[in-house]
């Protein structure tokens, strides 16, 4: 019986045509859905450490932050500016870096001066508004030692010494 079903011809012609609906279908609530599930909040603000002991050199600085909540951080955006009292100097451009970590060690700095740092975080979703702001020093340059003037007896020496720095130094130490 297949053999002779085959051999017939059949005529797949439809009486009548189908119309069908023109109908455009919104999907906007179903998309904001999906990406509402699929994305991450942008993090919050860091919070800057303040300086920790030893964390200068006449040159360098270690910054450290943290964040306060289990936000998800691609980067971090740290910006320094040395703080001034002059207005439109050269020197009080900030500067950016882009870090992984939270940390970093800013190099090339001026010896016995204060910056001030500010750090934002940033993921896929946006940036964090910026932390506090917080103020470190580099340490001092060492001072010069006025060989002219030094004098000195049977229980007693006179050092002379300035300092090289623009700012003024808190104390020295002198070691014998």
């Amino acid at each position: 019986r297949l053999e002779e079903f085959l051999k017939k011809e059949v005529d797949l012609e439809l009486s009548t045509l189908p119309e069908f609906e023109k109908r455009v279908i919104d999907f906007s609530e179903v998309e904001q859905l999906m990406n509402s599930i699929n994305t991450i909040p942008a993090p919050c603000a860091p919070v800057i450490n303040p300086q920790a002991p030893n964390a200068a050199t006449g040159t360098s600085l270690r910054v450290c932050w943290g964040l306060f909540s289990d936000d998800t951080v691609e980067c971090y955006q740290l910006c320094y500016k040395p703080v001034s009292n002059e207005r439109h100097s050269d020197e009080q451009a900030e500067h950016t870096l882009k870090v992984k970590e939270t940390y970093c060690t800013i190099t090339n700095l001026l010896p016995n001066t204060q910056y001030e740092f500010w750090v934002s975080a940033s993921n896929a979703s946006g940036i964090s508004p910026p932390s506090e702001r917080a103020v470190y020093v580099t340490a001092p340059s060492p001072p010069t030692i006025k060989s002219k003037k030094i004098r000195s007896c049977e229980n007693a020496a006179l050092v002379c010494w300035e300092s090289r720095d623009i700012n003024p130094v808190d104390s020295y130490t002198v070691e014998l």
